[in-house]
């Protein structure tokens, strides 16, 4: 197969202290979407009932652990393990990216040197992640959403008794866009907005405010324009306000 069709290969690197074993599924439906997951390693104590959960699918989904035994109180061997075997692969130059799943941001300046050496990083980590990580990824997953039963089309998070965030927070980073894009008449395509809102905040995703599309969302905020002719991209564009 040429090399130009092959799928990004990905290095999957999970923190099993920071990161809950009910994400599994859904973790590597995400990262399927990327590429494909070359290598897949968890680190933590798997001897403790800590990480139980994830010794439980480690076998479903192929993932490698890498046992670090906490020897002393305090001190996380598991994060500086991540660490090293991260930069031993990043050298290797075998891979497209890394993804680094944890909540952690002790791994902020790992995902900012792999990125430093041409390489895309896509985190995975709670809402409560710091954001010093979180920006550092070429782009960030929040792992509430990926949790069973995450949005349907067009309905709120069933997982959930409410998205992560409403529609409405939402308005002030598309309006940004909107006005950096600076189109003659306003419209401005739904695909290229998409883009910039994750060149702008990695975290971006419809799903926080519980939706699968970008659209749908857009039409919940009632802020904007939708338009599309028959069988073509979708255009959004601030609403217009008639003048009285």
């Amino acid at each position: 197969m040429p090399s130009e069709t092959r799928s990004p290969r990905l290095a999957v690197l999970i923190d099993a202290d920071n990161t809950s074993a009910k994400i599994a599924d859904g973790l590597f439906e995400e990262v399927a979407k990327i590429g494909e997951a070359s290598v897949r390693r968890i680190y933590g104590d798997f001897s403790g009932t800590r990480s139980k959960g994830w010794a439980d699918v480690l076998a479903k989904h192929a993932i490698i652990p890498q046992q670090q035994f906490a020897y002393t109180t305090g001190k996380n061997a598991s994060d500086i393990t991540l660490v090293i075997d991260a930069m031993d692969l990043l050298h290797s130059g075998r891979f497209d990216g890394f993804c680094l799943v944890s909540s952690d941001s002790d791994f902020t300046r790992l995902a900012a040197r792999i990125r430093e050496q041409g390489v895309d990083v896509f985190g995975f980590g709670e809402q409560k992640t710091p954001e010093s990580f979180r920006q550092a990824c070429r782009r960030f997953i929040y792992t509430e959403n990926l949790l069973p039963g995450g949005a349907k089309d067009g309905q709120a998070i069933a997982s959930a008794d409410k998205p992560l965030q409403p529609a409405s927070t939402a308005v002030p980073l598309i309006k940004r866009v909107l006005l950096q894009e600076d189109s003659e008449d306003g419209w401005v395509n739904l695909g290229t907005v998409g883009k910039q809102l994750l060149n702008l905040a990695p975290d971006f995703d419809p799903r926080t405010f519980g939706f699968r599309k970008l659209s749908d969302l857009v039409r919940k905020t009632n802020q904007f324009e939708l338009s599309q002719d028959e069988g073509g991209p979708i255009s959004i564009r601030l609403k217009r306000r008639d003048k009285k």
